[in-house]
């Protein structure tokens, strides 16, 4: 055979070699394709799933809550705390500038689940704490838990920038609530209240920042 000839097959011959190996380097190199993630399962948009809209923990002076058909603004905001436990009453109206309605505010706690509580003033009545159990309008509260508590105010309050407070809270076999609250060794002040489920509550943030997370009394 031909010298040349022979060089030539030879050169192919490893052009054909130096080809192959370079397209297996190439389809080593490109990814595997994956599989399509599977769609999101069908949603029943009127499933109750007890989310909250807004996190009432970060509620704050000027913002606004929703309850069904009733819009409150909060006018100040009490963060207390006793050891290691922290909480929040927020004071709310809706929108009534003359202050001639009960006060009323939120109570914020995690114990350790999150737990709303909407409270309205009670200075009619003539009780003070210190029983197991008390009864107002026909219905039976007992003792549930007692303690004193230090409190910074924010917005509009009544109150001092810091201060202490004690309370005293009961509760009745139907869930309904009273509490007895007295600041800076002032007078008791007594109000009822009632437990808000959190997915009944929308949090309108109107202010600049973001509380932080209030625990419950311990």
């Amino acid at each position: 055979m031909d010298p040349v000839l022979t060089v030539v097959l030879i050169l192919l011959g490893a052009l054909v070699v130096l080809g192959a190996a370079i397209l297996i380097v190439q389809m080593r190199r490109r990814p595997a394709r994956t599989a399509p993630a599977p769609p999101a399962p069908p949603r029943d948009p009127f499933a109750d799933v007890g989310e909250i809209n807004g996190d009432p923990r970060g509620l704050r002076a000027g913002d606004m809550v929703e309850m069904g058909a009733e819009r409150l603004w909060v006018r100040g905001t009490l963060r207390l705390s006793e050891g290691g436990a922290q909480w929040a009453e927020h004071f709310v109206d809706a929108g009534d500038t003359g202050g001639t309605g009960a006060r009323r505010w939120l109570s914020v706690e995690e114990d350790p689940d999150l737990q709303l509580a909407l409270w309205t003033g009670r200075p009619e009545l003539d009780l003070v704490p210190g029983a197991s159990s008390l009864e107002l309008e026909g219905t039976r509260y007992r003792l549930s838990e007692r303690g004193s508590a230090s409190y910074r105010s924010e917005g509009t309050t009544g109150l001092r920038a810091s201060g202490g407070m004690d309370y005293a809270d009961y509760e009745a076999d139907d869930g309904s609530l009273l509490s007895f609250e007295r600041f800076d060794h002032g007078g008791w002040e007594a109000a009822t209240g009632a437990p808000v489920s959190p997915g009944t509550l929308t949090v309108y943030p109107t202010s600049d920042g973001s509380g932080g997370s209030d625990g419950g009394r311990g």
